[in-house]
């Protein structure tokens, strides 16, 4: 426990960042001050609003397998007590909160009060329904993909015949040792599904060969999800039915059901910072960390470059936290830094997002499912594009993340997702040209009716994806130089160099300030989140 002259410097109000300033008043005398870069709170969890209509930048499901994520989430914001509005237009029925509970921070003591309606009151999270598919040969696939009639129908008897026996084949012959991302997919699911929907897809969002990509990203992010599991998944459910939003026996990437916050994530995080600010924390935005200043094994400070004036200022702590890339921490280093591990970050790799908001009359495709909409339009969440002749990666339906995103429900608020390389043609493009550039491609593959179109913006965001190839073989040179630094926690997505869900950074961020607390000077527990398959299994 921490006294009250002891400071921990945040680099970062993201979700890591702001989770470990939350953390460090809830529990520890220590006084958390957060400089962020930006003019904003939530990093890419952040909510823009562009008239009235709000973007979710990459899509956040909050959903996790921790409890105490969970949580943490529903404590900050409760769940409904009652219908959404689309939830009463179209009279489907949710699972619905009776009362919440209330912690307030540092206290001991939990408080009931009614679940809120979201028609009523802003503070509040959604349960939504998931339905992500797969867009390939102008026909929808489910996500991931299902051994089911649809499947079989949309890819034609010789296809399908050949994915069967491909995948039998890989169940007999496992590539080992897996070196790749390429292995990874092709023990899981064969080859000639692995050419149908994973590589071309993979390939967009990285602009690698999957062949270069190390086979951790798929052991992060799929992790023991296979067609096997995917029957079994299918064969339990429908027999039986999982109304609990934990879903703790269901792979990631197969969850029924999310928590959503009203007005899109970024609601949570500007909700988090203002409890922090309200309870004695700091938070400093347009402020960006230049350069780490050490003693011994020990950070004892930072320079921190104020952007609206220029003036560079120099502020000393106890316990530093980083989500800052890894590459730009260590070049921030004002002492010698080994000549390896400099040559480590230098080469680390990015891969940069350019999403496009899309405000339409209406979509060209049609809902021919089962599940009843506002205005019948297609249900999804999301929407993965596989088609080859467009660089469009991903579509996201925002009326389906929330209706109160979307200003006026007669529209269809869409966002458009690409994967790019700063400084690329891509990325280089102007905005009104990437908006036509946009449009084109999803008309070329008739999901929209250009003359439908009513307004657009473009938003980009640098180093959105730490990338699994370049040095990233040689990490580990980085980790232990870090680590040495006994004060010094790198946490989150990119202050760890991996490609972390919004939980798992959160669980980051919580991990390390247990280990304040606790003075537990190994870092081994931080590094072991979101890279052992059952690590979310425990509470």
């Amino acid at each position: 426990m921490g006294d009250s002259s002891k400071t921990a410097i945040i680099i970062g109000a993201g979700p890591a960042g702001l989770t470990a300033a939350y953390e460090l008043l809830d529990k520890t005398d220590i006084k958390p001050v957060i400089y962020e870069e930006s003019n904003y709170v939530g990093g890419i969890s952040k909510t823009i609003n562009y008239k009235g209509n709000r973007i979710d930048i990459g899509g956040h499901r909050f959903f996790s397998k921790s409890g105490r994520v969970m949580d943490w989430w529903r404590n900050i914001l409760p769940l409904q007590g009652a219908p959404a509005r689309d939830d009463m237009v179209v009279g489907r029925q949710v699972p619905l909160a009776t009362e919440s509970m209330k912690r307030n921070i540092g206290s001991d003591e939990s408080k009931s009060f009614p679940a809120p309606d979201p028609e009523k009151t802003d503070q509040v999270m959604l349960n939504r329904s998931r339905l992500s598919r797969i867009f390939f040969l102008r026909k929808f696939f489910d996500y991931p993909v299902s051994l089911n009639y649809n499947t079989f129908a949309n890819l034609g008897l010789k296809r399908t015949s050949k994915i069967g026996l491909s995948y039998t084949k890989s169940l007999f012959n496992q590539i080992t040792p897996e070196k790749s991302l390429e292995d990874f997919f092709i023990n899981r699911f064969g080859v000639e599904l692995y050419h149908t929907f994973f590589k071309d897809y993979t390939e967009k969002v990285w602009g690698v060969a999957c062949s270069e990509i190390t086979a951790d990203w798929g052991a992060q992010r799929i992790k023991g999800l296979s067609i096997t599991k995917a029957i079994s998944y299918a064969i339990k459910k429908s027999f039986t039915k999982d109304s609990a939003l934990s879903q703790k026996k269901v792979e990631t990437s197969l969850i029924g059901q999310f928590m959503y916050p009203k007005l899109g994530p970024g609601q949570l995080w500007e909700e988090v910072a203002r409890i922090i600010t309200e309870n004695g924390g700091k938070i400093y935005t347009n402020h960006q960390v230049t350069g780490l200043l050490g003693e011994g094994e020990c950070i004892s400070g930072v320079q921190v470059v104020n952007k609206s004036t220029g003036e560079t200022l120099e502020e000393k702590g106890e316990y530093f936290f980083s989500t800052m890339p890894v590459r730009d921490l260590v070049n921030a280093f004002k002492f010698d830094v080994p000549e390896n591990v400099q040559n480590v970050a230098n080469d680390l790799m990015y891969r940069d997002f350019i999403t496009v908001g899309l405000l339409l009359d209406e979509l060209k495709i049609k809902n021919e499912t089962k599940t009843s909409t506002v205005n019948n339009i297609v249900p999804d969440n999301w929407i993965y594009i596989q088609e080859r002749d467009v660089k469009l990666g991903r579509l996201q339906i925002f009326n389906n993340w929330s209706p109160y995103m979307v200003q006026d429900s007669e529209h269809v608020w869409i966002g458009l997702e690409y994967f790019c390389n700063e400084g690329d043609d891509l990325w280089n493009m102007s905005e009104q040209d990437f908006s036509d550039f946009a449009i084109a491609e999803l008309a070329k593959i008739d999901i929209i009716d250009p003359k439908k179109v009513q307004d657009s913006v473009v938003i980009k965001v640098k180093k959105t994806y730490p990338a699994y190839f370049g040095s990233y073989h040689q990490f580990h040179l980085i980790r232990e130089f870090t680590d040495s630094f006994e004060n010094l926690f790198l946490i989150g997505r990119n202050g760890m160099h991996r490609y972390n869900n919004m939980d798992h950074s959160m669980l980051t961020a919580m991990a390390a300030v247990d280990n304040i607390i606790k003075g537990t000077t190994s870092k081994d527990n931080l590094w072991q989140i979101n890279a052992e398959d059952d690590y979310h299994e425990e509470n």
